[in-house]
């Protein structure tokens, strides 16, 4: 009898260890989800937390209610968590482009698999409690459930993410639960009172998962080929976001996180705009720093001028540059700009890596993602601003994407604005993009823009060097009122997330 408590107790913490480690899995899971498909990264995480330990406390409170044998029903919820943790992110892709109530199915999935993760502890608590002191139980099962919860945080971002996925990852720790359940079938059949059937549950539900974790790949094409409505040519999630890049009949589109980036048929439009005024006004253009466009395109326009020495190339996601850098077609659209001699990459984030340096800059060119949340808005703060400041000279031209002043008028006159309180002279510039509709841009220094053009490139595709007619705004893409976007109150994102929504 002794010699069987012992083990029985050390596998039960186990378990406590595999839940919470899973438990968060799930968690991080559907707030990663929620950000790639919904937006707003902060928001979508703190309700995902919230309603997860909600529905935590829920599944602690219903737990005194089990009656009959408890590792039965204890090996019944690991079946249970295991599969609705499990399949979460594969039923979430199919349902998000055809359900209109997608928010309400996620956050069921959050509460359901909290409840049941709730539920474990303290069931675990009632089985052990006669076996172990209660202050020794108390603090043992606490220690595990803490230990698991940092690993699973810091496993996510830094291997599961990048080497699994957001499909697989919680389809392996859904085989991870289901294998405890399997386990205790076996070593604990003596304690159970229907250990057949507890087998064949845990067992069907395992080769379930195992047929899901092989056939993942193809039901994550078949999910985003429906949400894009095209073929999907090439997916990865980073660390920092999901990579979608897309083909038709005449184009290749690029989302990131669900919103498009790029279409092959009239990126130049954009890139000419955004690249060339600046390039053309400067009195230097030897020492170029680009931050953000990863995809090199910003960087084909500034190759086309001979006399750029050097570019800096600062973008935080390693995944989307090696992409742009190696991929053949990509190397085609970009002309094996990434490759150049003349480029330097640094995969960092922007704000940390602007605020380490002091190089000074001829020209530079901000090519962030729209400021969809918070992490991105404080790359459009003024504090970011203020820093970027001990990177220029009196001569230096930045040039910055603002977002559309048509769609998202308040968003693109606060970036102005923030702009401005750094640098004296702004000029707010816009252009049309199909794939886009009208897209703005800022242009800043610390002397006049007075559109004196120092140099010409010919063969360009859209850019005529007639500045001044970019630089006209009609009434509906005006406003008042607006407010500079701080690091401590983020209006930009509010604004952007206001617009953007009534957009969508």
């Amino acid at each position: 009898m002794d010699k069987k408590r012992i083990p029985l107790e050390l596998l039960l913490m186990f378990s406590v260890f595999v839940i919470a480690t899973c438990g968060l899995i799930y968690e991080l899971v559907a707030g990663a989800l929620a950000s790639y498909l919904l937006g707003d990264s902060v928001k979508q995480f703190s309700f995902i937390i919230g309603v997860y330990l909600f529905s935590m406390g829920v599944g602690s409170y219903f737990a005194k209610f089990i009656k009959g044998n408890l590792i039965d029903k204890f090996i019944e919820i690991e079946i249970l968590v295991g599969i609705i943790g499990g399949i979460s992110s594969v039923v979430l892709f199919i349902l998000f482009n055809t359900l209109a109530h997608f928010e309400a199915v996620l956050y069921l999935f959050v509460f359901f698999t909290g409840c049941l993760v709730g539920v474990e502890i303290p069931l675990l608590m009632n089985i052990l409690k006669d076996r172990v002191q209660f202050k020794d139980l108390v603090s043992n099962v606490f220690a595990f459930d803490y230990i698991g919860a940092l690993l699973a945080s810091i496993l996510f971002p830094l291997v599961l993410i990048p080497q699994l996925g957001i499909v697989k990852t919680p389809l392996f720790f859904g085989l991870v639960n289901i294998s405890i359940a399997i386990f205790l079938c076996f070593y604990l059949k003596n304690e159970l009172s229907k250990p057949v059937s507890l087998r064949v549950k845990s067992i069907g539900a395992f080769l379930l998962l195992v047929i899901l974790f092989i056939f993942s790949d193809r039901i994550l094409s078949f999910s985003e080929e429906k949400l894009y409505g095209e073929n999907v040519v090439y997916t990865k999630s980073s660390p920092y976001q999901r990579i979608v890049l897309t083909r038709n009949s005449r184009e290749f589109r690029l989302y990131l996180n669900n919103n498009l980036q790029f279409s092959s048929v009239d990126e130049y439009r954009y890139h000419e705009a955004l690249v060339h005024p600046a390039m053309s006004m400067a009195k230097k253009i030897d020492h170029i720093l680009i931050l953000g466009g990863g995809d090199g395109f910003a960087v084909r326009e500034v190759l086309k001028y001979k006399e750029v020495k050097d570019i800096t190339l600062v973008d935080l996601d390693g995944e989307m540059t090696d992409f742009f850098r190696n991929n053949e077609t990509m190397r085609q659209l970009n002309q094996s700009s990434l490759s150049n001699p003349k480029l330097k990459v640094i995969n960092k984030d922007a704000y940390i890596w602007v605020k380490e340096n002091s190089k000074k800059y001829d020209i530079i060119i901000i090519d962030f993602p729209d400021p969809s949340n918070y992490s991105l808005g404080k790359l459009y703060s003024l504090q970011f601003y203020k820093e970027l400041e001990r990177l220029t000279t009196l001569d230096t031209k930045i040039v910055v994407q603002t977002t559309s002043p048509y769609f998202a008028p308040k968003s693109f006159w606060c970036i102005e604005k923030t702009i401005n309180q750094i640098f004296p002279f702004t000029s707010a510039y816009h252009t049309y993009v199909p794939s886009f509709g009208e897209w703005g841009f800022s242009m800043a220094s610390f002397e006049p823009i007075n559109n004196k053009i120092y140099r010409k490139i010919p063969n360009l595709k859209f850019y005529d060097y007639n500045f001044s007619q970019l630089s006209y705004f009609t009434k509906d893409m005006k406003t008042k009122d607006i407010e500079v976007n701080r690091l401590d109150n983020q209006i930009l994102v509010r604004y952007f997330d206001e617009e953007w929504g009534k957009v969508q």
